[in-house]
This record gives structure tokens, C-alpha cells and sequence, in this order.
């Protein structure tokens, strides 16, 4: 049995990078036909081609939600938060912090503030929480500046959002210092994502399965959207809309493929964890548990959740605190 499983653990493997490949090619075919669109004029009986076309897009569509959840291998949910640890504060009201997730390294990385070009590495979180300020810290210069607090460090890279006419994001190689992709995030009338740090435009995530974009746009009636991202070609894989609103929004981020979105309670020193929608319909709002933050400032700018520690990252007025979190199965509900 166990050689049983272990060669069946061999063919999922083998199935879920010719998945990849497959899902890469079908971007790069919907590239070309696109790019052949605008080259040729339209043709007649217009309307059929496209129906056909929709149709297509339809059977894409399915094929690549088929995909993802049968690569779902994840369920874990948010049952509780066990602690909260204020480690220091430094720098702005707003910003972002985070460890490097699925590297293995220990190093920390601080963006300050809702605009700039410089990333604070820190050889630990030990180092970080002793240092007087940013006095200790390596800092990393980018080739473009940042904006607002939705970056994420992911297997030695940095992921940052950019926006001048358009919203981009970039991959940066934090090894060779240098810009290994970036990509115009295909979104029009984009609008903040939260209420209450209008600064950020688009929030990445990252969970046990991958990147992740959170993003809000007129068209959804000023409600969160969310979208699984490629991180080879910082394309995008999947989106979808959801039912939860921007209104007193403070930040959001991903665990297991569900969206948890936190808000302003206007109750002192408090926050709550009040929205969520999981990709794989397997968690409601009325499931969800009702989870308070104990918070003790301002609101959260961003919340950056690590898998390999289950903790939260967050940003509070300047503020760097840790939450730890409490799982359990969806299934469990």
C-alpha cells in the first residue's frame, strides 16, 4: 500500500504539471487570437462567430475552474485567533510586513508607508524587534517606486504593485536584484479595495496554494473581488466576484483558497472578521465563525498571512504585530 501510494503521489504530480503546461498554452492561444482580432476586420455573420467564441470562452472558463479544484488539496479554515504580540513600532501609520513564505528563509521584509522604492530586509524577526528603528536593516532599492500595501514576498521574490495610467505587477528576484516579470493587471474603472486605505488598489496574497490578487471595481457595485494569479508569468488564472463590500473594509487576505475580508466594528480597539468567501463553495458567511481582532490602534492597513506559521502579519498605526491563528477542517463545520 505504501509503494501504492507513493506512485500514485508520482502520477498526481506528473498530471498537475501537465495541467500547468496545458493552461499556459490555452493563455498564450487566447493571446494570439486576441492579438489576430485587432488585426483583422469583422467578418460576416459576426454574430455567430460570436456565439462560438463565447461558447469557447465558456468551455475554457470551466476547464480551468475543473482544474483548480481538483489541485485544491487544502481545507483548512479560521477557527479562532489564539494570541496577538505587539512588536515594535516603527515607521509610518500605514504599511506592509511580511516573511518570506514557502523559502524557508527567516528574513523579514518591510514596506513603509503607501508609496516608495525601498524594501527593509531584516536578517530575522529577533533582529528586527531589536534594532533601533531601520538603523540594522539591509535596504533594497527598486527599479520602480510602489504603491499603497499590497506586496507579498514569495519564494525569494517580491511581488509590488505599480501605478501610473495602469495597474501593474511586478516580480522582482531579491538574489539577482532584479526584475524577472512583471504584468498589467487587466482590470478596468478599478477602484480602492478598501474603505478605509484608499491607497491600495490591488492586495496580493499568498496562502498554501499560491499568489493571489484582491482587487474592486465599479462594475461589481463596489464589492471585493478576488483572482488566483500565475506566478511564473504574474498572469492571471482564475477571478471571481464576491458579496463582500468595501465599505469600512480595512484589509483582507487568502487561507486555503477562501477570502476573509476584516472591518471597522467604530468600537474601540476593535475589529472584525465579518466576510468570507472560499473559491471552492465549501464556506459560507453563515458557516464562518464570528472572529474579533484585539486590536488596539488605528485599523489594520494590511494583514499578510504566512502558511508555513499560520500567523497574520499586520500593520496597525505604525505598529507591527503577530496573530496567531487557530484552524480547523472545512469539513468540520
Amino acid at each position: 500500500m505504501v509503494s501504492q501510494l507513493e506512485n500514485l503521489d508520482k502520477e498526481k504530480e506528473v498530471l498537475r504539471v501537465s495541467l500547468d503546461g496545458v493552461g499556459t498554452r490555452v493563455d498564450r492561444v487566447e493571446r494570439e487570437l486576441d492579438y489576430l482580432e485587432t488585426q483583422n476586420g469583422n467578418q460576416p455573420c459576426v454574430d455567430v462567430d460570436d456565439k462560438l467564441i463565447e461558447q469557447q470562452v465558456n468551455l475554457v472558463t470551466e476547464k480551468q475552474k475543473a482544474k483548480y479544484s481538483k489541485l485544491s488539496d487544502c481545507s483548512d479554515m479560521i477557527s479562532s485567533i489564539k494570541a496577538m504580540k505587539i512588536l515594535k513600532r516603527v515607521g509610518g501609520p500605514k504599511g506592509a510586513w511580511s516573511k518570506d513564505s514557502n523559502s524557508g528563509s527567516g528574513k523579514i521584509y518591510i514596506f513603509n508607508g503607501t508609496d516608495g522604492d525601498t524594501i527593509h530586509e531584516f536578517s530575522s524577526v529577533q533582529d528586527f524587534t531589536r534594532s533601533p528603528g531601520m538603523f540594522q536593516s539591509k535596504a533594497l532599492k527598486l527599479p520602480s517606486a510602489w504603491r499603497g500595501t499590497g506586496h507579498v514576498i514569495y519564494k525569494n521574490h517580491a511581488y509590488y504593485v505599480t501605478q501610473d495610467d495602469e495597474i501593474m505587477v511586478v516580480k522582482y528576484d531579491l538574489r539577482s536584484n532584479s526584475v524577472t516579470d512583471r504584468a498589467v493587471f487587466p482590470v478596468q474603472d478599478h477602484v480602492p479595495v478598501y474603505d478605509l486605505t484608499p491607497e491600495t488598489v490591488l492586495d496580493l496574497a499568498v496562502d498554501e496554494e499560491g499568489l493571489w490578487a484582491i482587487y474592486a471595481t465599479r462594475q461589481n457595485e463596489r464589492h471585493i473581488s478576488v483572482a488566483k494569479m500565475d506566478t511564473n508569468l504574474v498572469g492571471i488564472e482564475q477571478m471571481w466576484d464576491t458579496n463582500c463590500p468595501q465599505e469600512n473594509a480595512e484589509a483582507a487576505f487568502v487561507i486555503c483558497g477562501t477570502l476573509y475580508v476584516v472591518y471597522n466594528t467604530q468600537q474601540p480597539g476593535r475589529s472584525r472578521l465579518q466576510c468570507v468567501f472560499d473559491v471552492n463553495d465549501m464556506v459560507t458567511n453563515e458557516d464562518a465563525p464570528q472572529i474579533y481582532f484585539p486590536k488596539r490602534y488605528g485599523a489594520h492597513s494590511s494583514l499578510k498571512y504566512n502558511p508555513q506559521e499560520q500567523l497574520l502579519y499586520a500593520w496597525d498605526d505604525g505598529y507591527q504585530i503577530l496573530y496567531k491563528l487557530v484552524m480547523k477542517k472545512k469539513l468540520e463545520i
